[in-house]
């Protein structure tokens, strides 16, 4: 339902596990965001995976006016009854069949919410996963779309994707002139679910590729898929459980796409991957990340070198403990480096939290490879008080966007040892239009491979010309490119763009609630 408050925000930005309350580059970038645009008011939906209470990472500006949370895997109980349940069951499978298997988009996303709509004060987990009337939808979806695949992984997986989908399309949605999601997924849906019941503009802005970083996580979890028995059944299915998780979430972009008025990328190397996933083409555009460059060039150190004043050369890595900025590659990377550099000191910056358990597979790593006194896990930090500490930077990500501690360091002239993901080359290397081209500010690595990753940080390290020249080059493309000014300034005209269309007529509307008092 649309919950009106006591006046419409401005901008509504629905955030999924980021801002405020996860730290990392997406989220500083909203935290940014929000400040810059200090006279508009701004309204945060927060989709969340469970109630589990969460502490926010951020100090939230005075201009966020409020936020509303949303939980993926988690929906009210609700009735246990509706009028004509098997005929509403009937209507609904037909939308939720053509999202699973066959190219669905803002068309059936709209189909389900206007099934959903007269009945939505009463839906919830009772009836839409564990009624009797579901459970038969289930199994006729089942039957037609992966008859030969375990039942129980398909079950699973079914209520997987649509408890994260009904949830989202029965949680509160406060009313606001703008909507702006900050990825596509479930922030995505809940954007095109906006547009349809509100009439008002959406906006998403994808830092990385939403639908690639499930394929890509999809794929490292065999083990969800693998039953561990040999199947020789003739003439089974060429589709399985991924294809079903792909083609679900690739959906649910299309649905975002078909809905938001602005589609934009943080580099022009990505907009294919949008393309691919059914992006219209006239309303794709760039807008770079940016950073405060005098903030971060004001901590630059004019004729600085590795392991300078006293101290030892510095590697640092600045983000996330999670596999897919694949910090194994990285300590595999930081012991060759110590063969050559025996005195480099090691900083692992970020939150080791999000993911438990591959920390303590890289601790271990880290004590197994006797480099507990070369890598040190400092946590979250500022970084005001870390740059000014660090030579060179490392990613060795398997997916990034456009990553802002690369223009950060870069700001402060620090140069990246990157992988060749994202817009890493772009901002390493140059973009294709860059006139004059200033040439490399670090070093482009191949994914996976540590060695290559230890031969550019061992040159930088020991060589004073080589590791000058990248510093120079990376911070002046940095002032040149990618000041926030300019960032800040091409989303003001967006919002403000945005504010002044007429609402269209809702096609999926609601009654609105009355705000909680």
């Amino acid at each position: 339902m649309v919950v009106e408050p006591a006046f419409e925000a401005d901008v509504c930005l629905i955030l999924e596990g980021t801002y405020p309350y996860v730290a990392g580059g997406v989220s500083s970038w909203t935290h940014d965001l929000i400040r810059a645009q200090d006279d508009l008011s701004f309204y945060l939906v927060s989709l969340l995976p469970s109630h589990e209470r969460r502490e926010p990472r951020y100090e939230v500006p005075g201009n966020v006016v409020g936020i509303e949370h949303a939980y993926i895997q988690e929906m009210a109980h609700g009735a246990r009854r509706i009028p004509r349940m098997e005929e509403f069951f009937g209507a609904l499978e037909a939308p939720l069949t053509r999202i699973q298997t066959e190219g669905g988009g803002l068309p059936e996303l709209g189909e389900a919410l206007g099934l959903l709509a007269p009945v939505r004060d009463r839906l919830g987990g009772r009836i839409l996963l564990n009624s009797p009337s579901a459970w038969r939808m289930l199994l006729r979806m089942y039957e037609r779309a992966l008859p030969d695949a375990s039942f129980l992984d398909y079950f699973w997986t079914w209520r997987a994707l649509f408890g994260g989908l009904f949830s989202v399309l029965l949680s509160d949605l406060p009313a606001a002139q703008v909507y702006h999601t900050v990825s596509t997924g479930y922030a995505g849906l809940l954007a095109a679910r906006a547009v349809l019941e509100t009439g008002r503009p959406a906006i998403v802005s994808e830092h990385g590729i939403y639908t690639n970083e499930r394929r890509i996580e999809i794929a490292m979890a065999n083990w969800q898929f693998e039953s561990g028995e040999m199947d020789l059944t003739v003439g089974r299915s060429s589709r399985d459980l991924k294809d079903l998780w792909m083609d679900t979430f690739a959906c649910y972009s299309r649905a975002c796409y078909g809905a938001c008025r602005n589609i934009i990328i943080l580099y022009e190397g990505n907009q294919q991957l949008q393309l691919d996933d059914g992006a219209p083409p006239e309303r794709l555009s760039i807008i770079p990340n940016g950073v405060d460059y005098a903030r971060y060039s004001a901590l630059a150190r004019p004729g600085h070198r590795p392991g300078a004043e006293g101290r030892a050369p510095t590697v640092g890595f600045i983000g996330r403990v999670v596999p897919i900025k694949d910090v194994k590659t990285f300590i595999r990377a930081c012991a060759m480096v110590r063969e050559e550099v025996f005195d480099v000191a090691v900083k692992v910056i970020g939150p080791y939290d999000e993911d438990e358990d591959y920390y303590e597979d890289c601790a271990d790593m880290v004590a197994q490879m006797d480099l507990g006194d070369t890598i040190t896990f400092t946590g979250r930090m500022k970084l005001d008080d870390v740059l000014g500490e660090i030579d060179i930077l490392v990613l060795t990500s398997i997916s990034e966007g456009m990553p802002l501690v690369i223009l950060e360091g870069g700001a402060a002239g620090i140069p990246t040892v990157a992988t060749n993901v994202g817009a890493c080359r772009e901002l390493i290397m140059g973009r294709s239009d860059e006139a004059p081209a200033l040439g490399p500010g670090g070093v482009i690595t191949p994914l996976s491979n540590p060695r290559a990753t230890a031969q550019a940080c061992v040159r930088l390290l020991t060589e004073p010309d080589w590791y000058r020249r990248c510093s120079e080059i990376i911070r002046a493309r940095v002032e040149r490119y990618y000041d926030k000014i300019d960032q800040d300034r091409l989303y003001r005209a967006l919002y403000e763009e945005c504010r002044a269309l007429p609402t269209r007529t809702a096609q999926a509307a609601t009654p609105p609630a009355r705000a909680a008092e």
